[in-house]
């Protein structure tokens, strides 16, 4: 008998590691998490640097792009760091922290979306804080376009 088959077969494969230090951001989808911090700190950086006109729109776009910001910035070193040590939950934890951030954002990127549209009206209409809005808008799309592949590759991985 062959030790290297000895095992029974179940098809399975057993999951691959999860990185720590810079092998964290060579591999996908971990590799994410640096392009979701940069481009979502840019939608509250935005948003923060306009006269907020609509502050229940505009207030939930920046609780959710400041929250995602510092709980994706904790996950990150936490996998630079090494804390995972290798549990499998943590592969879970990813996955639906992920999945629920896109949620988040989606929401949060309509909202701002909207934000924008509204601040053409002729009472509050500043060009300069339009622009702003229309650039916190595509950050918002794209940051929730990340969080989605994010939790996707996680997951069927």
């Amino acid at each position: 008998m062959d030790p290297k088959n000895s095992g029974p077969t179940s098809g399975c494969s057993t999951p691959e590691n999860i990185p720590s230090g810079l092998d964290v951001f060579r591999t996908i989808p971990y590799a994410f998490i640096l392009p979701e911090l940069i481009f979502g700190c840019w939608v509250w950086i935005l948003v923060a640097a306009t006269t907020v006109y609509f502050p229940l729109l505009q207030g939930w776009v920046m609780y959710v792009s400041v929250s995602s910001f510092v709980i994706s910035l904790m996950l990150l070193l936490s996998y630079l760091f090494g804390f995972h040590k290798n549990f499998s939950s943590w592969r879970v934890l990813d996955s639906l922290y992920h999945g629920a951030t896109a949620i988040f954002y989606m929401s949060a990127a309509v909202l701002q979306a909207n934000a924008t549209i509204r601040s053409e009206a002729p009472q509050a209409f500043t060009p300069l804080y339009y622009q702003l809005n229309a650039a916190a808008t595509l950050f918002a799309f794209i940051t929730t376009l990340l969080y989605i592949l994010h939790a996707f590759s996680i997951y069927y991985r």
